[in-house]
């Protein structure tokens, strides 16, 4: 049980994850806000990502190092639970 559990979240994580990448790859262009893709990606990575920038800064000249934070900190999550 105790397995199955943590394989369950061990794929909620990638999949977050994988939502994380998405975005960045899409902020990298001029996206068009009103495209429900577009929304969803920010509207599902924004709140964690702005209490991030919040707890710390990590903006350097311009570019953004919050998503690769997460990322990391998701990846030790990850290998904290399996």
């Amino acid at each position: 049980m105790i397995g199955a559990i943590s394989g369950l979240i061990s794929l909620i994580i990638e999949l977050y994850s994988l939502i994380v990448v998405f975005r960045v790859i899409i902020s990298w262009v001029n996206p068009d806000p009103y495209n429900p893709i577009v929304k969803f990606l920010y509207s599902a990575t924004e709140p964690v990502l702005y209490r991030l920038r919040k707890a710390i800064p990590l903006q350097y000249n311009g570019i953004d190092f919050s998503p690769l934070a997460l990322l990391v900190g998701l990846s030790l999550l990850k290998k904290f639970i399996s």
